[in-house]
């Protein structure tokens, strides 16, 4: 299975070939740190905690810091189950997982926490018709009407009134990847994703996930800097040979 974090960006519109406008929205995604592998005879289930964002040291308590050492200050830590055909994942302490794992016309589905919209009544919140607006209806058009009959004299639980709306989490499925920009690591996800602009979601889809090592990294970028420095060299030779 594929999993990745990512921070929902806006929204935006993309023009296909023949001329279509397709609604999107524009995620930017990982790159996501495995900071623990969970193995099910060890940890009771098997299990990849990833770490992605970042924070401040300050802010995080010192447990937190040492469970994370080595590998950065993460913001958010999450978990992916493994189911057990997968049990033989060859993942491993500080791998990295970006959008390079996605493809165009994958189906995902996205986690996050839908808009807070405060106390609503029943018409907005539970989409009621409201009341007639005859005669003898005063100030009855968007009220919820009874409740209860009389004889177990109390209002049962779950019944549909007004409250507290939105800010829950939720889960989309069956949402469309249309395009995978790995440069700058972003999605862009056909139609509408639960959470306001900046908030935190969690991606799924099926498929093998890709991972990459951060030791091949780091050995790599040593490298990178030493060819600069000869090529900063055979600049300065040649400018002097042409002085």
């Amino acid at each position: 299975m594929k999993f990745i974090l990512g921070k929902k960006l806006e929204m935006t519109q993309i023009f296909k070939e023949d001329g279509t406008v397709l609604a999107v929205t524009k995620i930017s995604a990982g790159p996501c740190v495995a900071v623990q592998v969970k193995i099910g005879g060890k940890d009771g289930y098997s299990a990849v905690q990833f770490g992605y964002g970042a924070k401040k040291e300050k802010n995080i308590n010192k447990p937190q810091l040492k469970h994370m050492k080595g590998l950065g200050n993460f913001r958010y830590l999450r978990e992916l189950r493994i189911k057990k055909e997968q049990d033989n994942m060859e993942i491993k302490r500080g791998d990295i997982v970006d959008v390079s794992s996605f493809n165009e016309g994958d189906i995902v589905q996205i986690t996050g926490t839908s808009k807070g919209k405060g106390f609503q009544g029943v018409v907005k919140r539970h989409r009621f018709h409201g009341g007639p607006k005859s005669h003898g209806h005063k100030d009855q058009l968007r009220m919820p009407g009874s409740i209860g009959a009389k004889g177990p004299a109390h209002v049962f639980k779950g019944t549909r009134m007004g409250g507290q709306m939105g800010n829950e989490r939720i889960t989309t499925k069956n949402l469309e990847v249309v395009k995978v920009d790995a440069g700058q690591g972003e999605l862009y996800i056909k139609g509408a994703v639960p959470g306001a602009r900046n908030s935190f979601i969690i991606i799924q889809g099926e498929g093998e996930m890709e991972v990459r090592s951060m030791k091949s990294e780091t050995e790599s970028a040593p490298k990178e800097k030493v060819e600069d420095k000869e090529a900063s060299k055979q600049e300065q030779v040649m400018d002097e040979v042409r002085e």
